[in-house]
């Protein structure tokens, strides 16, 4: 049986690799990258901590509509870089200025 502090600290370093990456890179999809790992970190903890309730399984619900928010929110994501990519001409983040066209 596997402790679950192991689970906490591999979500922690997860949530920490993809702060880095929100905060570091410039290119939009590495980004989206990022804030992806950042919500399966979030995950690993739901399920972790629903390990104590195998009952109600709370965690593992919360974990489906994250699940649900982040294929959203890639999507929408998505749709949004190629049409400031098509305008731009560039997904660096920091060469785009100007909020309407």
């Amino acid at each position: 049986m596997i402790p679950i502090e192991y689970f906490l600290v591999l979500a922690a370093a997860l949530f920490l690799v993809g702060l880095a990456i929100v905060i570091t890179k410039k290119n939009a999809i590495v980004v989206l990258m990022g804030v992806e790992l950042m919500l399966n970190a979030a995950n690993i903890n739901l399920v972790s901590f629903a390990y104590f309730d195998p009952i109600l399984m709370q965690g593992h619900f919360l974990a489906l509509f994250v699940m649900v928010v982040a294929a959203a929110e890639a999507a929408v994501g998505l749709a949004i870089i190629i049409k400031v990519y098509q305008y731009f001409k560039t997904s660096d983040l920091d060469k785009i200025t100007e909020l309407k066209g």
